[in-house]
C-alpha cells in the first residue's frame, strides 16, 4: 500500500519533515523538506485524489532527486484514506473516506463548479463547508505556516498545465513547467474549490496544476514510468522559476 511506503520512508528519512495532520481514519499526512532551510518555500502536494495514488510514487523521487537551488515542502499523500481505498477494490475512488473530494473543499468559489454535488460518493462532493475535511484543513494551515511564494499540484492524466483561476496567474511558471515535460499549457473552466484555486485567490500566490500522463492512460496508472516526463519536472522548475 502507497500509505505504507510513505509512512516508511518518513520514518528512515534523515531531512527535516513533519506530519502536518491526520486523515479522517487516523492516517498521518506527511510532508518533507528538500533544498534550502532558508529564503522562499515552496509547498509542492501530490495524491489529492485517491487513484491519483501513483503521484506519491513521484513525489518520493522527487525527494531522492533533491533541488539544485532553492528550497520547500513535498507532501506526497494527502488523501491516504482514499488511496487505500483505491488500492483496496475500488481503483477509481478520487475522495476522501466520507465521500469528499478533497479538491472541492478548498475556499475558492466552494460549490460553484460545474460538477459540484452534495452527494457524498468517489468524486464531485463539495462536504458541508469549505474546509470541513481534516485533509484539506491540514494543507491550508500548513500553507498557512509556511507562506510559499508558489504552490505545486501533482495529478493524473492528460499531459496538462493548468496555471490561472478567476482570471489571475503566471503565465511565465507555465510554460517553464511546459518546457521540462513537454506538456500543453491549459485554462480549466468550470472548475473551482482545489488548492492551485485557493492560493491563487485567496492567497494572491502563483499557482500551478500539473496533469501528469499522457490522456492515453487508463486510471489509475499503477506504473511509475507512465510518468517519466515529470521525473525532473519540480527540481526544473524550482531552478528556473526564480529567475
Amino acid at each position: 500500500m502507497i500509505y505504507d511506503e510513505i509512512k516508511s520512508f518518513y520514518l528512515s528519512y534523515t531531512g527535516k519533515k513533519c506530519v502536518i495532520g491526520y486523515s479522517c481514519r487516523g492516517r498521518e499526512i506527511y510532508a518533507f523538506h528538500i533544498g534550502d532551510n532558508f529564503g522562499k518555500q515552496f509547498i509542492a502536494i501530490y495524491a489529492v485524489h485517491g487513484r491519483e495514488w501513483i503521484t506519491a510514487k513521484l513525489a518520493l523521487k522527487h525527494i531522492r532527486k533533491g533541488l539544485k537551488s532553492g528550497g520547500g515542502w513535498v507532501i506526497p499523500l494527502v488523501n491516504p484514506d482514499g488511496a487505500a481505498r483505491a488500492q483496496s477494490g475500488d481503483p477509481l475512488w478520487k475522495a476522501n473516506a466520507r465521500g469528499v473530494d478533497i479538491n472541492c473543499n478548498f475556499d475558492a468559489d466552494w460549490g460553484c463548479g460545474r460538477t459540484n454535488t452534495r452527494v457524498r460518493g468517489s468524486e464531485n462532493c463539495i462536504g458541508d463547508s469549505p474546509f470541513s475535511e481534516p485533509e484539506t484543513a491540514a494543507v491550508r494551515n500548513f500553507t498557512l505556516k509556511i507562506k510559499p511564494y508558489v504552490t505545486l499540484s501533482f495529478h493524473t492524466k492528460g499531459g496538462e498545465i493548468y496555471y490561472e483561476y478567476g482570471g489571475r496567474g503566471d503565465r511565465r511558471g507555465a510554460d517553464i513547467l511546459a518546457k521540462s515535460t513537454g506538456y500543453k499549457v491549459c485554462k480549466i473552466y468550470g472548475s473551482c474549490g482545489g488548492y492551485k484555486d485557493w492560493c491563487i485567490q485567496k492567497l494572491r500566490i502563483p499557482a500551478y496544476t500539473l496533469e501528469c500522463g499522457s490522456d492515453r492512460l487508463a486510471h489509475p496508472i499503477k506504473k511509475l514510468y507512465k510518468l517519466k516526463k515529470c521525473y525532473n519536472v519540480l527540481s526544473f522548475f524550482i531552478l528556473n522559476y526564480g529567475k
